[in-house]
């Protein structure tokens, strides 16, 4: 017995699976636009908090529609004390490992916890959107030594996350660049995290559990932390060294075949236009933090992979040297991520509970040749 299918391609690799309002990708031209709003328009004018509306809604928010979803945010920031407590508990390990863990212990204490009608599941994305910020600052904020912050209820999401994180209040350029980097993180249509997300929610399980799996499909190398592998290796090369060095350590890796993070997407052929932002806000950021160094070896590696490899820098490549420029911890690069991308992965859990069937797809099967003859063991 054969079934016989079109052929799939390796990794589901230019496959469409849904429908959605959501993202829109050109790989081609470099496009990247959320519910049709260029992504260039988006980082150089919008808030996160826009954005966040603008996934969940599909249109921009009135100021009132803002100031409201603000104060939604404002309210669902602080942290339950069980929460806190699991976090002091748990042993140190990596960040994404405790975010999986305290993001399911979130379910447990949200008040609509039971309630899964379309207003409850939209303010459970609110509360996910704010409490896994005020996880990460926390976990940050712990991991170096330090105790647990309060979020200030006037400062906005990006400057919130850097106050809660180092007790200080940051700069407007520290607030504006984490700000565009949450806007141009927020979504990216069926990549591999926001996919489980929407194959968990289309068995009808509860938006916590939906977003638990995109943190651990986050977790794995291949999707999430290439931005700390990028910071690793100018660490490597080393804040000492002459620029010029990080040419000749990037050309021996080449030779010995080794990948170079942050370079190539399996989506754009061109550059990615989220790098376009990064590379801005490493060199500013760099420049007035004193440390230009980053940004100057970003940009030989950058000529030089272009250059032997014909790949272009993707978003992790300058997000490295810009969250190195705001004083965060490398282990915290990934959980950064989850950061932004909760808005994109409940946006996407949102519409896939709006209009659900159960995501189901086929295998091609390739193993041994149907019949096979059962031969009981004492048969012979």
């Amino acid at each position: 017995m054969m079934i016989t299918t079109a052929k799939p391609k390796s990794g589901l690799e230019d496959t469409v699976a849904t429908s959605s309002e959501i993202c829109f990708l050109d790989g081609d031209r470099g496009v990247l636009a959320y519910c049709g709003y260029d992504i260039h328009d988006l980082a150089r004018q919008a808030t996160f908090e826009e954005v966040c509306y603008l996934l969940w809604h599909r249109r921009l928010p009135t100021r009132a529609e803002l100031g409201d979803l603000q104060s939604q945010l404002v309210a669902a920031r602080p942290l339950p004390e069980p929460v806190l407590r699991l976090m002091r508990a748990l042993p140190a390990g990596d960040g994404m490992d405790v975010l999986r863990t305290l993001t399911s212990a979130l379910g447990h204490y949200d008040p609509d916890v039971a309630d899964q009608s379309a207003q409850a599941n939209y303010r459970k994305a609110v509360r996910l959107t704010a409490q896994i910020a005020s996880l990460v600052a926390t976990m940050g904020r712990m991991g170096a030594g330090g105790g647990p912050i309060q979020p200030d209820p006037v400062l906005g999401h990006a400057a919130n996350f850097l106050y809660m994180l180092t007790g200080e209040r940051p700069s407007g350029l520290a607030t504006r660049a984490l700000d565009v980097a949450l806007v141009l993180h927020a979504d990216h249509e069926l990549n591999a995290s926001t996919f489980a997300a929407r194959v968990a929610a289309a068995t009808l399980t509860d938006i916590h559990s939906a977003i638990v799996a995109a943190i651990c499909t986050l977790k794995g190398p291949l999707h999430g932390g290439a931005n700390a592998d990028v910071m690793r290796l100018l660490l490597e090369i080393g804040p000492g060294a002459p620029v010029e060095k990080a040419e000749d350590v990037v050309r021996a890796k080449l030779a010995r075949k080794e990948k170079i993070p942050g370079f190539g997407h399996r989506v754009y052929h061109t550059e990615d236009p989220r790098a376009t932002h990064l590379r801005q806000m490493s060199r500013d950021l760099g420049q007035r933090a004193g440390q230009p160094i980053w940004y100057e070896m970003s940009q030989r590696i950058e000529a030089l992979v272009k250059s032997e490899k014909k790949l272009n820098p993707n978003v992790d490549f300058y997000s490295a040297s810009t969250y190195y420029a705001l004083g965060i911890a490398i282990d915290l690069f990934t959980p950064i991520f989850a950061v932004s991308r909760v808005s994109g992965w409940t946006a996407h859990v949102l519409e896939q509970y709006a209009n659900n069937r159960l995501i189901r797809p086929r295998a091609e099967y390739v193993g041994p040749q149907y019949p096979q003859c059962y031969v009981p063991l004492d048969a012979g």
